[in-house]
């Protein structure tokens, strides 16, 4: 062996001896105690890697868009709404009810509609014609004679036609004389009124009167059976105005010899039909032994007969 080998070893030998050599079973427990550190610590960084992970995913979904990151919001204190079910189409087609079940009766086109009808000061339509209905007579044509309700014809013999006696609800008549305003008290009334009210149902009225017009037209003249030798001729007049609608003719008629009354003239009668809704008034002036009828008269009636209806009306 070489003399700078041999002083090698003998320096080894010197360093290593004094300090002597760890015995095995301490040598074992320093690695597994390294061993365990080494795992709690890898323990440890994975938790808080993952930590940290889900705290970053919740604060980035529950952050809106384009606002920067930060802590995450506190949960609102108030309810939100849940939305209602969805109705399907068909469902709701069949839970809607008809217009029947809501308004307690069937409907009715427009097509059957007709205008307003007259209504009492109840709002409800009449049904009934009471007294006051009926015009009063000025004072100036005042007779004493007191007026009688009976039953009678509405209208002169149209040669057999019957206008306006559908849809009839009520019909009531009187007799009523009357005197002109220059004759003098307790003198003979110079003319006396077949006075006719009727109501109809809605619609009818004004059917009536066109019923009427038709009448006269197709009549323009007529020998009554119940008036040998007497000859009626009817013509239709001007002279409306007169509530809702009017109609106004004139029955003349004609005697020949022996048949009596009036001598060599004819006599005359104004009949006016005046509708107010579904309330028509006839004033039929029948005269007073053989006396014809005054335009004038008729006129001045009519106006008191149509206040009469809307002050009853109304």
């Amino acid at each position: 062996m070489s003399r700078e080998l041999h002083r090698f070893y003998r320096s080894l030998a010197q360093d290593t001896d004094p300090g002597g050599l760890v015995p095995p079973d301490l040598v074992r427990r320093y690695a597994d105690r390294r061993a365990r550190l080494r795992a709690a610590a890898g323990v440890l960084v994975v938790a808080a890697l993952v930590g940290g992970t889900a705290a970053g995913s919740r604060f980035v979904f529950t952050a809106a868009p384009g606002t920067p990151a930060g802590p995450p919001a506190s949960p609102p204190t108030t309810a939100v709404p849940v939305p209602a079910p969805a109705v399907s189409p068909a469902a709701t087609m069949t839970s809607v009810p008809a217009a029947s079940a809501l308004t307690g009766s069937a409907g009715r086109s427009s097509a059957g509609a007709v205008g307003p009808a007259v209504t009492s000061s109840s709002g409800r339509p009449p049904t009934a014609i009471p007294d006051a209905a009926f015009f009063t007579l000025a004072a100036a044509n005042e007779t004493g004679i007191r007026a009688t309700f009976a039953a009678g014809p509405t209208l002169p013999q149209l040669c057999g036609a019957h206008p306006g006696d559908s849809g009839v609800v009520q019909r009531r008549s009187r007799a009523l004389a009357f005197r002109y305003a220059d004759t003098p008290k307790g003198y003979v009334p110079d003319g006396s009124y077949r006075h006719t009210i009727t109501l109809y149902r809605a619609g009818r009225a004004g059917e009536a009167l066109g019923e009427l017009r038709a009448a006269v037209r197709d009549c323009p003249i007529q020998q009554p059976s119940d008036t040998p030798g007497v000859t009626s001729r009817y013509r239709l007049l001007g002279g409306g105005g007169y509530g809702d609608d009017s109609v106004l003719f004139e029955l003349r008629r004609s005697y020949s010899e022996g048949a009596g009354d009036p001598a060599g003239a004819d006599e005359i009668r104004l009949v006016r039909a005046i509708r107010l809704g579904d309330v028509v008034t006839v004033l039929w002036e029948q005269g007073w032994e053989g006396t014809s009828s005054d335009r004038s008269q008729v006129d001045a009636d009519s106006r008191r007969a149509v206040d009469a209806l809307r002050d009853w009306l109304d």
